[in-house]
């Protein structure tokens, strides 16, 4: 067999790889010679697709310039020095009063360790489920929201060992369960369009609201909530998530254009739909926060089966 190759196509052979190579010697040259600035900002906007690049803002409330532009910029900017100046004062006025258990130690049994780790592994595996479902979605910017917060410090209070730092979280995180309370009465499901998404919703509220807290509080010790009478820790948390949600999660949706937990405008669903929507927020939160936490503590320490134990403030127990 003999290998033939004419002089025409050695020829061409030779002009396309000199085209190749001065193509590429090109494009490589305006790439080292792009500004830098430019180059900064696309990598950005590259890493941030995965975080919120999935928000359509062409769902109502769920983002985008026309969110931003709800509020008018003067009204924003004083309504969030309003209520930050608020919040920071709660939390200095209630900081002296607040006080924890001094005990550290939960008579846990021998058949409560495995439902502890039962409720661990659930909820563990319905929040990872849940992240898995928003990085599909690119919305994980949306982790952020509370709801999702309060479930991740859940989890640290099924984990972690008894402490004084464990009964702080836990007192705070009763104050916030309004917010799951809210997200179970007035659900905002018009953003989860993937399969399951909606269940899982249902499935995580349940668990943060209905389940874990009154589990924690059936062990006692650390677990323990502020006295019916006393509202220093309902006050100081009250302050602190308006902080959270007006100074960290409005600067991040602004930036990026996404309404985490509808701090940028208002939410479809909500029933003070309105330009005043965040004020009147103010006013009925402030009202919302201690009588919610106050009435879930009652009924929980009157219908749980307690152990005679001094501790959830007052003591309260039902005989055994």
């Amino acid at each position: 067999m003999h290998l033939v190759c004419s002089t025409s196509n050695l020829t061409d052979f030779a002009v396309s790889t000199e085209s190749d190579i001065l193509g590429l010697s090109l494009t490589c040259v305006n790439h080292l010679h792009r500004d830098p600035y430019i180059m900064l900002l696309e990598e950005i906007q590259q890493s941030l697709d995965w975080v919120c690049g999935g928000v359509d803002p062409n769902l109502e409330g769920n983002g985008g310039p026309a969110c931003v532009q709800f509020l008018p910029p003067v009204q924003r900017l004083l309504e969030t020095l309003l209520i930050a100046f608020i919040a920071l004062l709660e939390m200095a006025v209630t900081w002296p009063h607040l006080k924890v258990p001094s005990h550290t130690e939960h008579n846990s049994g021998g058949a409560e360790r495995p439902m502890k780790k039962v409720l661990l592994v659930l909820l563990c595996l319905t929040l990872g489920v849940e992240i898995g479902l928003k990085f599909a979605s690119r919305t994980i910017i949306y982790i952020l929201n509370p709801c999702h917060m309060l479930s991740i410090v859940q989890i640290y209070l099924l984990a972690a060992p008894p402490s004084k730092t464990v009964a702080v979280v836990f007192r705070m995180q009763m104050v916030a369960l309004h917010g799951p309370f809210l997200a179970l009465v007035l659900p905002v499901l018009n953003t989860r369009l993937l399969p399951c998404e909606t269940m899982v919703y249902w499935l995580q509220h349940i668990l943060i609201y209905f389940v874990i807290p009154p589990y924690l509080m059936k062990i006692g010790g650390v677990y323990t909530t502020e006295p019916l009478s006393k509202f220093s820790w309902c006050m100081f948390t009250t302050g602190f998530m308006f902080l959270y949600h007006l100074v960290f999660l409005q600067a991040l949706g602004m930036l990026l254009e996404v309404n985490l937990n509808n701090v940028i405008c208002p939410a479809t669903s909500d029933p003070f739909y309105g330009r005043w929507y965040r004020m009147c927020a103010l006013i009925h939160q402030h009202a919302l926060v201690p009588v919610h936490e106050k009435i879930y503590t009652f009924f929980a320490l009157l219908l749980l089966p307690r152990r005679n134990q001094a501790c959830n403030g007052e003591i309260m127990h039902k005989e055994e």
